[in-house]
């Protein structure tokens, strides 16, 4: 007869993630991992494999969190600089219990060079980013408030460059003033 779980998988799911955002895959021993997300040892093998596996499975609920939040309140009646805004000061102004930073980030930067799916995984987020960003510039542009003369996908790169830059800063560097400094400028570059 087979065991029922005794915790739920989305839960603990929720615990790895912050655990590996916090710490980096490399620094979260297995050990780590159990004690934090308060499961056995077994349990987690048997429901999330091996530590990769957990780390490929807490990068994929990150990435839909974070995409289900942008897209939700971007989608919120706001102008497209309203809403490009809006996403700079989500990545700046981080109220919550989340690590500083962004998993996909610390994840590329620690892995990406040596690991393809990891770097699968933040090539297609960086890429989804820059389509969504593509998408409100055409808006702004299509709507006179942003310049119409200018390539968007040039726009966009240009911008998510600066996102990814504030989002390693954010680790670091704890000057939001400066870092909402820094959006303004780079924001500044789709004034008509």
């Amino acid at each position: 007869m087979t065991r029922s779980k005794e915790f739920d998988e989305r839960e603990v799911l929720l615990k790895a993630m912050h655990l590996f955002w916090e710490k980096g895959y490399e620094k979260t021993s297995l050990q780590d991992l159990v004690t934090h997300m308060g499961i056995h040892r077994r349990s987690l093998y048997d429901t999330f494999g091996d530590k990769h596996s957990l780390f490929v499975k807490t990068m994929e609920q990150y990435d839909i969190q974070t995409n289900a939040t942008i897209k939700a309140e971007v989608s919120r009646g706001r102008t497209a600089k309203q809403a490009i805004r809006f996403i700079f000061d989500y990545l700046i102004e981080v109220n919550d219990d989340r690590p500083l930073g962004c998993l996909f980030v610390n994840s590329a930067t620690e892995l990406g060079l040596r690991d393809p799916e990891v770097r699968e995984m933040t090539n297609e987020g960086f890429n989804n980013e820059e389509k969504i960003l593509v998408s409100l510039i055409q808006k702004g542009q299509q709507s006179g408030e942003i310049q119409s003369d200018k390539d968007t996908k040039i726009l966009a790169a240009s911008l998510q460059t600066t996102m990814i830059g504030l989002r390693v800063l954010a680790r670091t560097f704890t000057d939001k003033k400066r870092l909402h400094q820094v959006a303004d400028a780079s924001i500044a570059i789709l004034d008509v």
